[in-house]
């Protein structure tokens, strides 16, 4: 479109991300997805990186993947009954495994949808293997309506001509460390969501969400970035299903959603100048998406959604503030281990 390309390329960027969003979230809950939140949370994984959609081969083996990785979740479902201590060594490798790809550059969303189907599939096959087989189908629909909508919308706002520069990869250490610790702060909520997955599941959703944040941020901006995040995405999922209570229509949700997600979206791109990083606002964005997901379906359910949204804010920011109090402790101990080793090596000489 000549139009478009005349915008700048970090409001392109953002104007795309924020009409896939809000476009996939309008298709999800007008065909009445299972879990419709999950397409536009799969929108902002897949396409928070400026790039162009992957293609239908790219699509194809992406849901191979996903699928292949989600059926073996659904046999450590029944596992996590009969020997629980298996289960859960079996997971914490898969998560490891999980997060090292996710390190890779360009396979941060494929390795965050092998977390989501090492701990959400056997958590919810648990409960009912019914269940568990649902949310696959849910999953995997969801990939492909949000492929869909990076289709439909890339072409209105794409990237400029030209090679994209690749991101650098860390070191063989580096990744290893890194992926330690997104496993270490996921394990956590997935052990709470096991008490009871299906209130909680949301909290291992934003627990996996929020290892991947973790992974981008330095120490010093731990806490500000993973908690402030977390309660910004709170408070905009507040502000927007106030708005939304005016006028309870799916194209009035489609509109708060497109404006809200690309005022957040301007900050990821930097439209919007600010001293957080992308991964803040993408976190904020992935915050309120689950928030406001789960709050339609307490709508729905007839529960109190204002109580609700109090007790998920909380224990997100619980978890939040458990990150950055695990990333502290482990750099603590990492800087420990690595001075010991120094002045063992001073002494040897």
């Amino acid at each position: 479109m000549l139009f478009t390309r005349r915008l700048p390329l970090a409001a392109r960027r953002s104007f795309r991300l924020a009409f896939t969003t809000s476009l996939v979230l309008a298709v999800a809950y007008g065909v009445g997805l299972g879990l419709p939140f999950i397409a536009p949370l799969f929108v902002v994984i897949l396409s928070a990186k400026p790039s162009s959609p992957p293609g239908p081969k790219q699509l194809l083996l992406l849901v191979v993947a996903v699928v292949v990785s989600l059926g073996v979740g659904l046999l450590l479902g029944p596992l996590l009954q009969a020997a629980a201590v298996p289960a859960l060594l079996i997971i914490t490798v898969g998560l490891l495994f999980s997060n090292r790809v996710a390190m890779l550059p360009g396979k941060a969303a494929v390795g965050t949808l092998l977390a989501m189907g090492l701990t959400v599939i056997p958590l919810a096959s648990s409960v009912s293997p019914a269940l568990g087989s649902m949310l696959i189908s849910t999953l995997v629909v969801g990939i492909i309506v949000a492929v869909v909508g990076q289709w439909l919308v890339y072409p209105l706002f794409p990237e400029d001509d030209g090679p994209v520069a690749a991101p650098l990869a860390p070191s063989a250490v580096a990744t290893g460390w890194l992926a330690w610790r997104a496993t270490l702060i996921v394990l956590p909520a997935f052990l709470l969501t096991l008490t009871n997955p299906a209130a909680y599941l949301p909290l291992t959703i934003k627990s996996i969400l929020l290892g991947r944040e973790a992974s981008q941020v330095h120490l010093r901006e731990a806490n500000r970035e993973l908690i402030v995040s977390t309660l910004l995405g709170g408070f905009c999922a507040i502000v927007v299903w106030f708005l939304l209570s005016l006028a309870v229509n799916l194209w009035f949700y489609f509109g708060w959603m497109l404006l809200m997600c690309l005022v957040l979206a301007c900050g990821a791109y930097g439209v919007i100048r600010s001293r957080f990083k992308p991964s803040f606002w993408v976190g904020t964005i992935t915050t309120m998406i689950i928030l406001l997901g789960m709050a339609v379906q307490d709508s729905a359910n007839g529960k109190d959604v204002y109580q609700a949204f109090f007790v998920r804010t909380a224990l997100f920011l619980v978890v939040a503030i458990y990150a950055a109090m695990a990333m502290a402790g482990l750099e603590w101990w990492r800087q420990r281990c690595q001075d010991k080793a120094e002045l063992t090596r001073n002494t040897v000489r």
